[in-house]
């Protein structure tokens, strides 16, 4: 009778080779479920699909705005569903001021915006702001829906004004990177202004603030009432920053 071999145990580069083979078929079998067509991951949590919208808010939504607003094609991409915008050539001015990816916005979502001329890039953070920060909180407040965005611009070649006087850098304006919101109409017909409600009627201002929360997840910075009295009346919301919410 032969004497039976005692078990061995694996080597450690055994190990190595089996965990390799592992992990290849994981990264194989997700790459699959992302790039098929009938991929069954979602639009937001597939991180190779491009921003859109009317996608899911997910880990990946930041990743997917800084790539959409990489070019002016990507950037109407992702409004295309969520916006009404209108492309234009660039527009080039003198002393640092012009618009490089210029559109027309009038609608973003459910809500109508008086036509302006700004930065694709604003337009797609508007768009993105009325979808998942303003409609959800009008319909929590108030059990409406957002009908008009008030603005007073966007593009305007000037320089930064303080309350000690005009500053000698250009403002985000001078290249339509930021935008002045006024206030909002209600689908009631219910008119809600910075000027008046900011410390009014308190679901008009929890509204508000609400706004200026939210606004804080989509723009590089915002700012509101409670900054200095030149913003009593608008929300002023930049694409570019470092992050600023007062």
């Amino acid at each position: 009778m032969s004497e039976k071999k005692p078990y061995e145990t694996p080597s450690a580069g055994v190990w190595v080779a089996f965990a390799f083979i592992i992990l290849s078929g994981l990264v194989y079998v997700g790459w699959q479920l992302l790039t098929l067509p009938s991929s069954p991951v979602p639009r937001g949590w597939n991180p190779l699909l491009p921003l859109q919208v009317q996608d899911e808010l997910t880990p990946f939504t930041k990743m997917k705005l800084a790539r959409a607003e990489s070019s002016l094609d990507s950037c109407l991409a992702a409004l295309d569903g969520g916006a009404e915008v209108t492309a234009m050539s660039p527009l080039e001015a003198s002393g640092g001021c012009g618009i490089e990816d210029r559109v027309t916005l009038s609608t973003v979502g459910k809500s109508r915006i008086d036509p302006l001329q700004t930065s694709c890039a604003i337009a797609l953070r508007i768009a993105l702001w009325e979808r998942h920060g303003l409609q959800p909180a009008a319909d929590e407040i108030f059990g409406e829906t957002v009908g008009v965005l008030r603005q007073i611009g966007s593009y305007n070649c000037r320089a930064i004004r303080t309350p000690n006087g005009t500053s000698s850098r250009l403002s985000t304006h001078a290249t339509a990177e930021a935008i002045d919101i006024t206030g909002f109409d209600l689908s009631d017909g219910m008119q809600i202004r910075l000027i008046s409600d900011w410390d009014g009627d308190p679901q008009k201002s929890a509204f508000l603030r609400a706004a200026r929360e939210s606004a804080c997840a989509w723009f590089a910075t915002t700012l509101s009432p409670e900054y200095n009295s030149l913003h009593a009346d608008h929300f002023h919301l930049q694409s570019r920053g470092w992050g600023a919410c007062r």
